[in-house]
């Protein structure tokens, strides 16, 4: 005969198995938005508000580890850097190691110093190594010291810490990297390029050129030729013919549709040598910026020579140069980049009763790549830190689901015994 089910008998397992689902809710818990990180600190708020402004907020949350060096409003003369400057972008990307650091990690670097990999280096931008930090560690002083070719800071204190994926520290001055001038850019004048006429001047991209004139997009891509820069994927003309008869792609309500053109634009200037070195895959698109720091990314990479871009639901090639002067690149690409969020399993609803076809967004099965649900805290790998691809998280999720399961059966046979 069972015994009577017991507190005693349940507790332990129970235990473990709540205490397993608490801590995959701490490892959720660090994909927090930096910004939102940064929001109860008054004293960091020009900073803040320049990663937002530059885009490299939403570049963060494709890593999976970061140290990001912060530095006060009183140590930044923000009137000279503002976000108008084009090496802005990358002078912020230089203030983001990717590797997590604690402060007992920062107190057993060797004398000889420790090279760091930053979200620079990563750009393709960076001549040779000039995109990794060298940090020293005094210990008669306990002054941590960041060093680049060109200039220096101190580490003034540890802002916030979740180990072990983000850690923020404070300086008392900005990195420059070597061979960028941050005011190099605000003596040149606006590139002013009309991304329209310089599409139909391509002869392969009219379908292209009248949607987005069409949609009023392209006077936001303009817009965006300042600061960073923009780099814009095109589909040919031949792309847009080839979609399947099931996408629907021109029956898209006028949101959606701006919304999926803006998930060809990336917020930042890259030129063709930059795609083919990326090292990092995972990028934010226009549209990220506006559906959450999860959504709407796409994954760039080489394939059999060339530069693909992935959306998980379609993989797209680039086939030709459109268009590439600082700060704006324009690449034609193979295919009409679909979104998941949009275009996953079924999402287009046919022969609706009372009406013509009707479009509704669905949401994707299985994530190919991190981060394209918008719900999802997903981070992806950057090069030199902690990886987790999106097969890493499914597959966490799926030990998380056995080991319940594992739990649940074992108390069950204690009952028995």
């Amino acid at each position: 005969m069972a015994t009577p089910f017991s507190i005693s008998t349940f507790t332990p397992l129970a235990f473990i198995y709540l205490l397993f689902l608490s801590s995959s809710s701490v490892l959720s818990s660090v994909n927090n938005n930096i910004t939102d990180l940064l929001s109860t600190h008054p004293d960091l708020s020009d900073f803040t508000s320049l990663l937002t402004t530059t885009a490299v907020a939403a570049d963060l949350a494709a890593l999976s580890s970061l140290t990001l060096l912060v530095v006060p409003n009183a140590y930044l003369p923000t009137a000279e850097y503002t976000p108008s400057s084009t090496n802005l972008a990358d002078v912020l990307r230089y203030h983001v190691l990717l590797e997590y650091l604690s402060l007992s990690d920062l107190r057993r670097i060797p004398p000889a110093g420790k090279l760091v990999t930053t979200l620079f280096q990563t750009t393709g931008r960076a001549a040779a190594n000039s995109g990794t930090v060298n940090i020293t560690f005094d210990a008669a002083t306990n002054a941590v010291t960041f060093h680049s070719p060109t200039s220096n800071a101190t580490m003034l204190t540890l802002i916030k810490t979740l180990p072990y994926n983000i850690s923020i520290l404070s300086l008392n001055s900005l990195l420059i990297p070597y061979n960028l001038d941050l005011m190099a850019s605000e003596t040149r004048p606006p590139l002013g390029l009309n991304i329209t006429k310089a599409l139909i001047d391509g002869h392969d991209f009219n379908v292209a050129a009248s949607m987005l004139a069409a949609s009023g997009v392209v006077s936001e891509f303009e817009a965006d030729e300042g600061g960073a820069g923009i780099t814009l994927f095109v589909p040919t003309d031949e792309a847009f013919a080839d979609l399947p008869a099931s996408v629907r792609f021109q029956s898209l309500p006028a949101d959606q549709k701006a919304v999926v053109l803006r998930f060809h634009v990336l917020h930042s200037y890259y030129p063709l040598g930059s795609l083919e070195r990326i090292v990092n895959p995972v990028y934010p698109t226009l549209a990220t910026e506006q559906n959450g720091a999860t959504s709407f990314t796409v994954n760039i990479s080489r394939v059999n020579g060339s530069v693909a871009i992935d959306t998980g639901v379609v993989q797209a090639s680039v086939t030709q140069t459109v268009f590439d002067q600082n700060p704006v690149a324009i690449f034609g690409v193979s295919k009409v980049l679909l979104p998941r969020e949009y275009f996953g399993r079924n999402p287009i609803e046919l022969n609706k009763p009372g009406g013509g076809a009707v479009v509704t967004a669905q949401p994707p099965d299985i994530a190919f790549s991190p981060g394209n649900s918008p719900e999802a805290s997903r981070l992806s790998s950057p090069p030199g830190g902690d990886m987790r691809s999106g097969a890493v998280g499914e597959g966490f999720g799926v030990l998380r689901i056995f080991v319940g399961w594992m739990c649940i059966a074992l108390c069950y046979l204690l009952q028995l015994l």
